[in-house]
């Protein structure tokens, strides 16, 4: 192991850790620790990222097993004193290494999927433009739990791929529908789309939302800020109240990556 595990969550880590190799055995190559837990510290939801790569993927019956086991040691968020939510990506390295894009994902474990893994539904691999950005993330900056370090285990995401999922994430979300019990997550994530269509770089949410605060007309200014200030557990989450402001604030952004993303081609 390299670097230095947040103390809060060393007990958790190794639960998670010992449960992944139990599971996985010697087809496992690499665990990295990555996001908020490192970059910009844990906030009161903050989920703890963890990338898991292997040689090969088990069958079913191991995958069900590991998601059910992966269950017991993760909590929703806000929602435990002992456990923070898990998100586990799991992918092959044959299948990520040489590079390419859209890189393929064997399996996903997220507090989402809670009530689809207790009633047996595991989640197939899937092509997943989002492991531009993760394992972007994981090469700048991780702690190497199990294996090597990320930077010299993964090759370099090329810039041209990092905003190609850019604007594939954009697509995610066209109507209220799409964000509906989800808004405060929706708006940071596109505040970060934003942030890293304009440098290149990935940044924390509250960071990156801090920045396009900055940037936005005083109409939207007000539901960008309620959303970073209830991920930092300063205030109540109610952006689910704001309607026609939250999709005007999306709707806005949206326009802006995409400008900036065709700047790029």
């Amino acid at each position: 192991m390299t670097g230095s595990v947040p103390a809060e969550i060393s007990e958790q880590l190794s639960r998670a850790l010992d449960v992944i190799e139990g599971h996985l055995a010697s087809a496992l190559l690499a665990v990295h620790l990555y996001g908020s837990a490192l970059n910009g510290g844990l906030k009161p939801c903050s989920d703890i990222d963890l990338l898991v790569t292997v040689a090969a993927m088990p069958d079913e019956t191991a995958r069900q097993a590991l998601m059910l086991d992966l269950l017991k040691i993760s909590a929703p968020p806000g929602q435990s004193k002992d456990l923070r939510a898990l998100e586990v990506t799991i992918v092959v390295r044959n299948n990520i290494v040489p590079w390419r894009y859209p890189a393929r994902r064997e399996l996903q474990f997220g507090e989402w999927l809670r009530e689809d893994i207790l009633t047996g539904i595991v989640e197939p691999a899937v092509i997943d433009a989002d492991l531009a950005l993760l394992i972007t993330q994981a090469r700048q900056h991780s702690i190497a739990l199990a294996g090597p370090p990320a930077a010299e285990f993964f090759e370099p995401v090329p810039e041209s791929d990092l905003f190609s999922a850019l604007a594939d994430t954009l697509k995610l979300w066209k109507t209220p529908m799409d964000w509906a019990g989800d808004e405060r997550n929706v708006v940071l994530t596109l505040a970060r789309v934003w942030y890293s269509a304009a440098t290149g770089k990935i940044a924390p949410k509250d960071v990156a939302a801090e920045w396009v605060v900055e940037r936005l007309p005083d109409e939207h200014q007000s539901a960008l800020s309620e959303a970073r200030q209830a991920y930092l557990g300063h205030c109540e989450d109610r952006l689910a109240l704001r309607g026609d402001q939250l999709t005007d604030l999306i709707a806005f952004i949206k326009r802006e990556v995409t400008s900036l993303l065709g700047q790029r081609q």
